[in-house]
């Protein structure tokens, strides 16, 4: 048996930027943390002959044609001999949160099918094989950012110019810095689950007429990431609480699916007790609410106050792992 895990992520500045209708004319930055919040995929050959599939459902066929789960089935388009196979997939947190899991199972699948196989991969093929998948294969609205965090983990930079070659780099924070971000970051569920690829399809469909609106939102988030990246390696972590809040109203201001009413409510009551700067992860929608704080017991006792609830979380530095 195979076992490999997959970090989810938490965007921390220049999301959507990451998107090829945006970068292929303007080039991406982004800057992107994983989280220790896995999905984990096990792979292992059955007594009997078959493809075994056991995810949020279960199917058993006979050949790859037959397959409904569509990542599972593209992926495995490139592989050979697979007439008896048993695939099991598990989540920390379920999917369409907003921590890039679909991104996360695509190179955990991967990359758990190159190890059962005898193969290697480096982390550079895995994520952009993860990402030939998603956004051409599936042509989905999909971005790199989440491929690429899942393979390299840590807090990371990425560069995208415009031909879509990606350039990884650790930020290479002081490890206090790295402690009070952990300390002062609070991750809440929302309630709200959501699938992103109706806010991103709007997003991709205005960027490719050139929408005038749309290419300065995403040229002032991308300029603001270097801003952050700034404030991080000077520490300057409340400045980088301030920059979070101005990232997030330009983020409203993409699309009316953005965000909701409750959302909102709950968003600016933090705000009021003890929030320094926050926003959604993710595509927007629901999912996640991420805040930073100065007094992160005060903001997490008002907040017991509402339906949100906490996901605690450390920072992970080893990306996809197989740990079987």
């Amino acid at each position: 048996m195979i076992i490999v895990r997959s970090p989810l992520r938490i965007s921390i500045a220049g999301g959507g930027t990451d998107i090829p209708s945006y970068y292929k004319l303007n080039g991406s930055y982004f800057i992107s943390a994983a989280i220790n919040k896995y999905i984990y995929v096990s792979v292992t050959k059955p007594f009997e002959k078959g493809i075994y599939l056991k995810y949020s459902k279960s199917e058993k066929v006979k050949n790859i044609n037959l397959i409904n789960h569509k990542i599972i089935k593209e992926v495995l388009k490139n592989e050979k001999h697979l007439d008896q196979i048993e695939i099991t997939t598990l989540t920390d947190i379920p999917a369409k949160t907003g921590l890039g899991s679909s991104g996360s199972f695509t190179t955990c699948l991967i990359k758990s099918l190159s190890s059962y196989n005898k193969k290697f991969i480096d982390k550079f093929r895995l994520a952009e094989a993860a990402c030939d998948i998603e956004i051409k294969k599936l042509k989905l609205p999909s971005g790199k950012q989440d491929q690429y965090i899942s393979v390299y983990g840590g807090l990371t930079e990425f560069t995208i110019n415009k031909k879509g070659k990606v350039s990884p780099k650790s930020l290479n924070l002081k490890d206090d810095v790295i402690e009070r971000l952990e300390d002062n970051l609070l991750l809440y569920f929302t309630g709200f689950s959501r699938s992103s690829s109706k806010i991103l399809k709007e997003q991709n469909q205005k960027t490719i007429i050139n929408d005038k609106k749309m290419i300065e939102n995403l040229n002032f988030v991308k300029d603001l990431a270097f801003e952050i990246k700034e404030c991080l390696a000077k520490g300057e972590l409340r400045r980088f609480g301030h920059l979070m809040n101005d990232h997030w109203k330009h983020k409203l201001s993409r699309s009316k699916k953005m965000s909701n009413t409750q959302i909102n409510n709950y968003y600016n009551y933090a705000m009021k007790n003890g929030a320094v700067g926050g926003k959604l992860i993710g595509a927007g929608g629901g999912g996640f609410l991420l805040f930073y704080s100065d007094s992160p017991s005060k903001l997490r006792s008002a907040l017991k106050n509402t339906n949100l609830k906490e996901v605690r979380f450390k920072f992970d530095f080893e990306g996809v792992k197989q740990i079987l």
